[in-house]
Protein backbone atom coordinates (compact mmCIF):
# COMPACT_ATOMS: atom_id res chain seq x y z
CA UNK A 1 0.00 0.00 0.00
CA UNK A 2 3.02 2.39 0.74
CA UNK A 3 4.13 1.69 -2.37
CA UNK A 4 1.78 2.10 -4.34
CA UNK A 5 1.23 6.11 -2.35
CA UNK A 6 4.38 6.24 -3.04
CA UNK A 7 4.57 5.34 -6.80
CA UNK A 8 1.55 7.61 -7.06
CA UNK A 9 2.66 10.83 -5.89
CA UNK A 10 6.07 10.32 -7.84
CA UNK A 11 3.87 10.11 -10.86
CA UNK A 12 2.07 13.22 -10.04
CA UNK A 13 5.47 14.99 -8.65
CA UNK A 14 7.01 13.97 -12.36
CA UNK A 15 3.57 15.21 -14.35
CA UNK A 16 3.89 18.78 -13.02
CA UNK A 17 7.76 18.78 -13.28
CA UNK A 18 7.27 18.08 -17.02
CA UNK A 19 4.32 20.53 -17.64
CA UNK A 20 6.92 23.68 -15.76
CA UNK A 21 9.68 21.97 -18.09
CA UNK A 22 7.87 21.95 -21.33
CA UNK A 23 4.40 23.38 -21.36
CA UNK A 24 1.52 22.23 -22.92
CA UNK A 25 2.43 20.63 -26.31
CA UNK A 26 2.01 22.87 -29.32
CA UNK A 27 1.44 19.84 -32.12
CA UNK A 28 0.05 16.43 -31.74
CA UNK A 29 -2.05 16.52 -28.04
CA UNK A 30 -3.50 13.96 -27.85
CA UNK A 31 -7.02 16.03 -27.11
CA UNK A 32 -7.14 17.15 -30.38
CA UNK A 33 -6.94 13.74 -31.86
CA UNK A 34 -9.96 13.09 -29.86
CA UNK A 35 -12.01 16.18 -30.76
CA UNK A 36 -11.89 14.68 -34.33
CA UNK A 37 -12.92 11.29 -32.98
CA UNK A 38 -16.02 13.08 -31.01
CA UNK A 39 -16.63 15.55 -34.41
CA UNK A 40 -17.23 12.38 -36.31
CA UNK A 41 -19.48 10.77 -33.57
CA UNK A 42 -21.51 13.51 -33.17
CA UNK A 43 -22.22 14.21 -36.96
CA UNK A 44 -23.39 10.38 -37.00
CA UNK A 45 -25.24 10.56 -34.29
CA UNK A 46 -26.64 13.41 -33.53
CA UNK A 47 -30.38 13.69 -34.44
CA UNK A 48 -31.28 15.55 -31.00
CA UNK A 49 -32.62 12.72 -29.40
CA UNK A 50 -30.63 12.18 -25.61
CA UNK A 51 -30.27 8.45 -25.78
CA UNK A 52 -28.46 8.94 -28.93
CA UNK A 53 -25.67 11.50 -26.67
CA UNK A 54 -25.74 8.67 -23.96
CA UNK A 55 -24.86 6.33 -26.65
CA UNK A 56 -21.81 8.47 -27.96
CA UNK A 57 -20.22 9.54 -24.82
CA UNK A 58 -20.26 5.80 -24.21
CA UNK A 59 -18.34 5.28 -27.65
CA UNK A 60 -16.28 8.57 -27.89
CA UNK A 61 -14.34 7.12 -23.99
CA UNK A 62 -14.82 3.33 -23.16
CA UNK A 63 -12.23 2.25 -26.06
CA UNK A 64 -9.96 4.72 -24.15
CA UNK A 65 -10.40 3.96 -20.96
CA UNK A 66 -9.79 0.10 -21.58
CA UNK A 67 -6.73 1.56 -23.25
CA UNK A 68 -6.03 3.47 -20.04
CA UNK A 69 -6.73 0.53 -18.04
CA UNK A 70 -4.38 -1.95 -20.25
CA UNK A 71 -1.13 0.60 -19.93
CA UNK A 72 -2.11 1.38 -15.80
CA UNK A 73 0.76 -0.54 -14.41
CA UNK A 74 3.33 1.36 -16.84
CA UNK A 75 4.44 4.35 -14.66
CA UNK A 76 6.31 5.80 -17.50
CA UNK A 77 2.77 6.00 -19.59
CA UNK A 78 1.09 7.06 -16.30
CA UNK A 79 3.65 10.55 -16.27
CA UNK A 80 2.95 11.17 -19.95
CA UNK A 81 -0.96 11.21 -19.83
CA UNK A 82 -0.51 12.61 -16.52
CA UNK A 83 1.40 15.33 -18.28
CA UNK A 84 -1.18 15.61 -21.40
CA UNK A 85 -3.95 16.15 -18.98
CA UNK A 86 -3.29 18.90 -16.70
CA UNK A 87 -2.33 22.61 -18.21
CA UNK A 88 -1.15 24.44 -15.70
CA UNK A 89 1.79 26.34 -17.21
CA UNK A 90 0.13 26.65 -20.71
CA UNK A 91 -2.99 27.97 -18.22
CA UNK A 92 -0.64 31.00 -17.03
CA UNK A 93 1.18 31.39 -20.18
CA UNK A 94 -2.02 32.55 -21.37
CA UNK A 95 -2.92 34.92 -18.14
CA UNK A 96 0.33 36.47 -18.41
CA UNK A 97 0.05 37.39 -22.27
CA UNK A 98 -3.35 38.89 -21.17
CA UNK A 99 -2.06 41.06 -18.45
CA UNK A 100 1.09 42.32 -20.43
CA UNK A 101 -1.02 43.46 -23.15
CA UNK A 102 -3.29 45.45 -20.48
CA UNK A 103 -0.24 47.16 -18.89
CA UNK A 104 0.74 47.74 -22.09
CA UNK A 105 -2.79 50.00 -22.70
CA UNK A 106 -3.17 47.47 -25.98
CA UNK A 107 -6.53 46.73 -25.63
CA UNK A 108 -7.35 45.29 -29.00
CA UNK A 109 -4.47 42.54 -27.90
CA UNK A 110 -5.91 42.16 -24.85
CA UNK A 111 -9.10 41.21 -26.32
CA UNK A 112 -7.86 38.87 -28.71
CA UNK A 113 -5.17 37.18 -25.64
CA UNK A 114 -8.45 36.19 -23.93
CA UNK A 115 -10.30 35.53 -26.44
CA UNK A 116 -8.11 32.08 -26.61
CA UNK A 117 -9.57 30.86 -22.73
CA UNK A 118 -12.89 32.60 -22.68
CA UNK A 119 -16.13 31.19 -24.50
CA UNK A 120 -18.00 35.01 -23.92
CA UNK A 121 -17.64 37.63 -26.35
CA UNK A 122 -14.60 39.47 -26.36
CA UNK A 123 -14.93 42.58 -28.81
CA UNK A 124 -16.05 45.00 -26.77
CA UNK A 125 -14.38 44.33 -23.64
CA UNK A 126 -13.21 46.95 -21.33
CA UNK A 127 -9.75 46.88 -19.59
CA UNK A 128 -11.86 45.58 -16.53
CA UNK A 129 -14.43 43.21 -18.33
CA UNK A 130 -11.10 41.67 -20.00
CA UNK A 131 -9.55 41.44 -17.00
CA UNK A 132 -12.34 39.78 -15.19
CA UNK A 133 -12.60 37.37 -17.58
CA UNK A 134 -9.40 36.36 -17.26
CA UNK A 135 -9.17 36.12 -13.85
CA UNK A 136 -12.84 33.94 -14.22
CA UNK A 137 -11.04 31.96 -16.40
CA UNK A 138 -7.67 30.71 -14.38
CA UNK A 139 -9.83 29.82 -11.59
CA UNK A 140 -12.13 27.75 -13.27
CA UNK A 141 -9.70 26.20 -15.47
CA UNK A 142 -7.15 25.68 -12.29
CA UNK A 143 -10.51 23.20 -11.19
CA UNK A 144 -10.95 21.55 -15.06
CA UNK A 145 -6.78 21.58 -16.13
CA UNK A 146 -5.25 20.87 -12.96
CA UNK A 147 -6.47 19.68 -9.75
CA UNK A 148 -9.86 17.84 -10.99
CA UNK A 149 -7.82 15.40 -13.58
CA UNK A 150 -4.97 14.92 -10.26
CA UNK A 151 -7.89 13.94 -8.29
CA UNK A 152 -9.22 11.16 -10.74
CA UNK A 153 -5.53 9.86 -10.91
CA UNK A 154 -5.11 9.71 -7.42
CA UNK A 155 -8.67 7.85 -6.97
CA UNK A 156 -9.12 5.91 -9.67
CA UNK A 157 -5.94 5.60 -11.62
CA UNK A 158 -5.61 6.09 -15.24
CA UNK A 159 -8.67 4.92 -16.51
CA UNK A 160 -10.20 7.57 -13.80
CA UNK A 161 -7.91 10.03 -15.42
CA UNK A 162 -8.49 9.36 -18.87
CA UNK A 163 -12.41 8.89 -18.49
CA UNK A 164 -12.40 12.90 -16.49
CA UNK A 165 -10.33 14.77 -19.24
CA UNK A 166 -12.32 13.05 -22.09
CA UNK A 167 -15.67 13.92 -20.05
CA UNK A 168 -14.31 17.57 -19.87
CA UNK A 169 -13.53 18.22 -23.36
CA UNK A 170 -16.69 16.26 -24.62
CA UNK A 171 -18.64 18.85 -22.50
CA UNK A 172 -16.83 21.58 -23.97
CA UNK A 173 -17.41 20.02 -27.48
CA UNK A 174 -20.90 19.14 -26.82
CA UNK A 175 -22.46 21.00 -23.38
CA UNK A 176 -24.11 23.71 -24.96
CA UNK A 177 -27.99 24.73 -24.47
CA UNK A 178 -28.87 25.81 -28.11
CA UNK A 179 -30.80 24.00 -30.99
CA UNK A 180 -28.09 21.79 -32.35
CA UNK A 181 -27.06 20.20 -28.51
CA UNK A 182 -29.73 20.79 -26.12
CA UNK A 183 -30.55 17.06 -25.90
CA UNK A 184 -27.62 15.38 -27.66
CA UNK A 185 -25.05 17.45 -25.60
CA UNK A 186 -27.12 16.41 -22.01
CA UNK A 187 -25.47 13.19 -21.28
CA UNK A 188 -22.10 14.98 -21.72
CA UNK A 189 -22.78 18.10 -19.19
CA UNK A 190 -24.29 15.49 -16.60
CA UNK A 191 -21.29 13.29 -17.05
CA UNK A 192 -18.67 16.35 -16.52
CA UNK A 193 -21.01 17.50 -13.45
CA UNK A 194 -20.85 14.34 -11.70
CA UNK A 195 -17.07 13.97 -12.49
CA UNK A 196 -15.89 17.71 -10.68
CA UNK A 197 -18.87 17.47 -7.52
CA UNK A 198 -15.68 16.50 -5.39
CA UNK A 199 -12.84 18.11 -7.20
CA UNK A 200 -14.12 21.43 -7.78
CA UNK A 201 -15.15 22.00 -3.98
CA UNK A 202 -11.69 20.52 -2.96
CA UNK A 203 -10.39 22.98 -5.97
CA UNK A 204 -12.60 25.90 -3.64
CA UNK A 205 -10.88 25.16 -0.37
CA UNK A 206 -7.46 24.76 -1.75
CA UNK A 207 -8.02 28.26 -3.02
CA UNK A 208 -9.39 29.12 0.53
CA UNK A 209 -6.20 27.96 2.45
CA UNK A 210 -3.61 29.27 -0.14
CA UNK A 211 -5.31 32.73 -0.49
CA UNK A 212 -8.19 35.02 2.05
CA UNK A 213 -9.43 32.10 4.47
CA UNK A 214 -12.44 33.96 5.70
CA UNK A 215 -13.55 35.76 3.07
CA UNK A 216 -12.80 33.17 0.39
CA UNK A 217 -15.40 30.37 2.69
CA UNK A 218 -17.89 33.66 3.12
CA UNK A 219 -17.97 34.27 -0.56
CA UNK A 220 -18.82 30.44 -1.16
CA UNK A 221 -20.91 30.01 1.20
CA UNK A 222 -23.41 32.83 0.58
CA UNK A 223 -22.57 33.30 -3.45
CA UNK A 224 -21.92 29.97 -5.35
CA UNK A 225 -25.26 28.64 -5.10
CA UNK A 226 -26.35 31.25 -6.66
CA UNK A 227 -23.89 30.59 -9.95
CA UNK A 228 -25.30 28.78 -13.01
CA UNK A 229 -22.93 26.01 -12.87
CA UNK A 230 -23.30 23.62 -9.85
CA UNK A 231 -19.27 23.03 -10.07
CA UNK A 232 -18.10 26.82 -10.71
CA UNK A 233 -20.25 28.47 -8.68
CA UNK A 234 -17.77 27.29 -5.78
CA UNK A 235 -14.53 27.13 -7.26
CA UNK A 236 -14.90 31.20 -8.97
CA UNK A 237 -17.08 32.87 -5.11
CA UNK A 238 -14.04 30.76 -3.31
CA UNK A 239 -11.00 32.25 -5.86
CA UNK A 240 -12.72 35.84 -5.68
CA UNK A 241 -13.36 35.51 -2.07
CA UNK A 242 -9.37 34.61 -1.76
CA UNK A 243 -8.25 37.15 -3.64
CA UNK A 244 -10.58 39.48 -2.25
CA UNK A 245 -11.88 40.93 -5.56
CA UNK A 246 -15.47 40.96 -7.83
CA UNK A 247 -15.60 38.51 -10.54
CA UNK A 248 -19.01 37.79 -11.90
CA UNK A 249 -21.49 40.39 -13.70
CA UNK A 250 -23.26 40.59 -17.04
CA UNK A 251 -21.27 39.19 -20.01
CA UNK A 252 -22.45 38.83 -23.69
CA UNK A 253 -22.15 35.39 -24.93
CA UNK A 254 -22.93 34.69 -28.60
CA UNK A 255 -24.51 38.22 -29.00
CA UNK A 256 -26.89 37.87 -25.89
CA UNK A 257 -26.36 39.38 -22.57
CA UNK A 258 -26.45 37.21 -19.81
CA UNK A 259 -26.99 38.19 -16.19
CA UNK A 260 -24.60 36.65 -13.49
CA UNK A 261 -24.62 37.05 -9.92
CA UNK A 262 -21.50 38.49 -8.18
CA UNK A 263 -19.12 36.46 -6.37
CA UNK A 264 -16.49 37.62 -3.76
CA UNK A 265 -16.29 41.36 -2.56
CA UNK A 266 -13.74 44.09 -2.30
CA UNK A 267 -12.85 46.06 -5.14
CA UNK A 268 -13.20 45.28 -9.41
CA UNK A 269 -10.26 43.53 -10.26
CA UNK A 270 -7.07 45.28 -11.88
CA UNK A 271 -4.41 44.11 -14.14
CA UNK A 272 -2.05 43.12 -11.57
CA UNK A 273 -4.56 40.78 -9.78
CA UNK A 274 -4.28 38.55 -12.93
CA UNK A 275 -0.77 37.60 -11.67
CA UNK A 276 -2.27 37.35 -8.54
CA UNK A 277 -4.68 34.31 -9.66
CA UNK A 278 -2.30 33.00 -11.66
CA UNK A 279 -0.06 32.99 -8.05
CA UNK A 280 -2.98 31.60 -6.34
CA UNK A 281 -2.84 28.62 -8.88
CA UNK A 282 0.23 27.89 -7.98
CA UNK A 283 0.44 28.15 -4.63
CA UNK A 284 -2.73 25.65 -4.61
CA UNK A 285 -0.89 23.18 -6.49
CA UNK A 286 2.25 23.00 -4.53
CA UNK A 287 -0.17 22.38 -1.40
CA UNK A 288 -1.85 19.49 -3.09
CA UNK A 289 1.76 17.49 -3.91
CA UNK A 290 3.02 18.50 -0.36
CA UNK A 291 -0.27 16.10 1.09
CA UNK A 292 0.46 13.70 -1.85
CA UNK A 293 3.81 13.66 -0.56
CA UNK A 294 2.90 13.62 3.12
CA UNK A 295 -0.12 11.00 2.71
CA UNK A 296 2.53 8.80 0.48
CA UNK A 297 4.97 8.98 3.37
CA UNK A 298 2.54 8.44 6.21
CA UNK A 299 0.12 5.60 4.51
Amino acid sequence: MQCFFMTTGLICILAVILDALLGEPRRFHPLIGFGHWANCLEQRLNTGERWRGILAVILAVLPFILFAWLLSETWIIAVVLLYFAIAPRSLSEHAWAVQTALRQNDLEQARQKVSLIVSRDTNNLDAQGVTRATIESVLENGNDAIFAAIFWYLLAGLPGLVLYRLANTLDALWGYHNARFQHFGWAAARLDDALNLIPARLTALSYACVGHFATAVQSCYKQASSWYSPNAGPVMAAGAGALQVILGDSAYYHGQIKNRPILGTGNPPTANDIGRAVALIHRALVLWLLIIIVLAACL
